[in-house]
């Protein structure tokens, strides 16, 4: 019972992480004068288009310029500029959260939709399909060598396997990518060096999922290469410092087989750590999800913020790509929550 509760509030702490860091967002664009530049500048925009058009049908320049000035005020109008951003806010943070995101000025979905929900929701399965897998492999890579090099501390494979970790940790993302399409894709061409499908991509079926595939590899693997070094050294520390306890001991000296007391008496204790340790670099990921697409040009959201920031800026986009990766730590988190409900015996019955 006490589980439940602790889950309940967990849950609803989470939710209010969610709720502030969208208030935060929305404060930020607004109190930095960002939201009304990008909304000045689509207004812009608009006119220049409008100029033409009037022009056609008005002669008189100042009638035209009338005209355009009765244009501007409206759509200023529309847009809420003709209110203080903090008037705008709370209708814009529960217009997030009602999902009712609007329509972008600028961008479209593959479809040619320009709903903002339609254009973030296309992209969420193709960033998705590079941090499930990459979070798979790492997961299985970084438990096995981690557990293998627990029971050799000290070795030259244990210092060797400690000095990538450190160079991994170091290492930044998209720089690694950028090393890896100079490499895999140019000097030995190997891999594709971005895009999501060969030119022209195949039509439908098994041909246009292993294309897919092969075009996902090389982003993958950069994943996988940032966030390897520092998992392995994390399930190493904790399972060599659960190695080394009593309880250990006493089943090694009660003749039980090495693989029996690694996955009984070291994995399962240090199960907690190794999970939390797995699911906060999921997070951490997130972050540089963002730049690994922009490298190879996947077209999922990581991509979708850097072109609505470096293009022209949108800010419902900005607003909603933040809510989903919020969203996704949230949900993580709530899932890790749930985990140590089975994983400690002392969360249950605390």
């Amino acid at each position: 019972m006490f589980a439940v509760r602790a889950l309940i509030v967990r849950i609803i702490t989470m939710l209010a992480v969610l709720l502030v860091v969208q208030i935060l967002v929305v404060i930020t664009l607004g109190a930095t004068g960002y939201s009304d530049r990008m909304l000045e500048a689509i207004i812009g925009e608009a006119i220049r288009g409008m100029r033409s058009t009037l022009a056609e049908t008005i002669r008189d320049p100042d009638a035209l310029e009338r005209a355009l000035r009765t244009q501007r005020q409206e759509l200023a109008g529309s847009y809420g500029l003709d209110r203080p951003w903090y008037a705008r806010m709370p209708r814009m943070v529960l217009r997030v959260f009602s999902l009712d995101l609007g329509e972008a000025h600028t961008l479209r979905s593959s479809k040619g939709s320009n709903r903002v929900a339609e254009i973030v929701l296309e992209r969420i399965p193709n960033s998705m399909l590079l941090l499930t897998t990459s979070l798979f492999f790492t997961a299985i890579i970084g438990i096995t060598v981690g557990v293998r090099l627990s029971s050799r501390p000290g070795t030259t494979v244990d210092r060797a396997v400690s000095s990538f970790s450190a160079i991994s940790f170091a290492l930044p993302a998209w720089w690694v990518g950028i090393l890896l399409i100079l490499v895999l894709a140019f000097r030995f061409p190997i891999f594709p060096s971005g895009g999501m499908y060969s030119a022209p991509p195949p039509e439908s079926g098994f041909p246009r999922f292993f294309d897919l595939l092969w075009h996902a590899l090389l982003p993958i693997f950069t994943l996988v290469l940032v966030s390897l070094g520092p998992y392995i050294y994390v399930v190493r520390t904790m399972t060599l410092n659960v190695a080394q306890g009593d309880h250990v001991t006493i089943a090694r000296a009660k003749g039980l087989s090495e693989g029996m007391v690694s996955r009984r008496h070291v994995l399962r204790v240090a199960a907690p750590p190794i999970v939390t340790g797995l699911i906060m670099g999921f997070a951490g990921t997130l972050g540089g999800s963002i730049l690994v697409e922009t490298v190879f040009n996947w077209q999922g959201m990581g991509r979708l913020y850097y072109e609505v920031i470096a293009g022209t800026p949108d800010e419902m986009v900005i607003v909603a790509l933040t809510f989903v990766y919020t969203l996704l730590y949230v949900v993580a988190r709530i899932i890790l929550e749930v985990l140590y409900i089975f994983l400690d015996p002392r969360v249950r019955y605390r």
